[in-house]
């Protein structure tokens, strides 16, 4: 899974919500990886609906692709034309926030867990 640390991810949630002027309160918690590297992971809390929503890359080695989980609820969710309206205004940022992340992906490298929140390559020149 391609790695990137909870600073870099950090840095990225937050120029996103500084273009976007929407999703303050994302936010990224520790996500121990599978070599105990702090990997991140992107949770964005929904107002309007009890479940869970989490991004993370879901990619192998190169593979760049993130992804949006939606944790199941065991009730069954009844909602006002106004409160579904804004569920998917929360939806909506998460998947706008789902591809920036990925594009921000593209290029970038984080060589033995050093964090370059820049974006740029440290492979690079």
């Amino acid at each position: 899974m391609p790695f990137h640390s909870k600073k870099t991810l950090e840095h990225w949630v937050a120029e996103f919500i500084e273009s976007r002027g929407a999703g303050d309160e994302v936010r990224v918690a520790v996500q121990d990886g599978s070599d105990g590297a702090d990997t991140g992971l992107v949770l964005v809390p929904l107002e309007h609906a009890p479940n869970a929503v989490y991004i993370e890359p879901t990619g192998e080695a190169d593979d760049l692709s993130w992804s949006v989980s939606i944790e199941p609820h065991d009730q069954t969710l009844v909602l006002s034309s106004f409160e579904l309206n804004a569920l998917t205004h929360e939806l909506l940022i998460a998947a706008e926030l789902c591809a920036y992340l990925q594009e921000k992906s593209l290029g970038h490298y984080e060589p033995d867990g050093a964090p370059d929140p820049t974006g740029t390559s440290a492979s690079a020149g």
